[in-house]
């Protein structure tokens, strides 16, 4: 049962860090349910402390996912529909057979979006870009705590 337990586990840390790019994922949280799961193996004791931490952490990052590319889109002068427009082309651009959807994607959707609501082409820009930095923020801190949750799992395990 320990083995299942671990793969599973392994699995969700794996999740995780692919959630930390993919919007439709959670990814410091799917992390923290595979910190989660291998607690349940005999191999490794119980630590509630660590679990509630490292829970709480995942829960305020992902309520940061939220606020930041918000943030950014609102510093620069952009509307809800930059922020639509950013989620769609992430979703697009991680689609799309092209080199680097991934970073292109949100900015040119920001971009469509802003220029949908009528904006000037200055003022779409502008929003588009700071949709895009909120965007690149927002994912890094993902990915990091992703990674250090990796790092934890492998330390636990080994």
């Amino acid at each position: 049962m320990d083995i299942f337990l671990t793969i599973v586990a392994s699995l969700f840390m794996i999740l995780g860090i692919i959630g930390s790019f993919l919007p439709i994922l959670p990814g410091p949280i799917t992390s923290w349910l595979g910190l989660f799961i291998i607690h349940f193996t005999e191999a490794v004791p119980m630590n509630k402390a660590f679990l509630l931490i490292t829970l709480a952490i995942a829960i305020f990052i992902w309520l940061l996912d939220y606020i930041i590319p918000a943030i950014g889109t609102k510093r620069f002068g952009g509307t809800r529909y930059g922020m639509i427009g950013t989620t769609i082309g992430l979703i697009i651009g991680l689609l799309a057979p092209i080199p680097g959807g991934i970073i292109i994607g949100p900015f040119f959707g920001a971009l469509a979006g802003e220029l949908l609501n009528n904006s000037d082409t200055n003022t779409a820009t502008k929003a588009a870009f700071g949709s895009f930095i909120g965007f690149l923020t927002s994912t890094f801190i993902k990915f990091v705590v992703a990674v250090i949750y990796l790092g934890l799992f492998i330390k636990i395990i080994i």
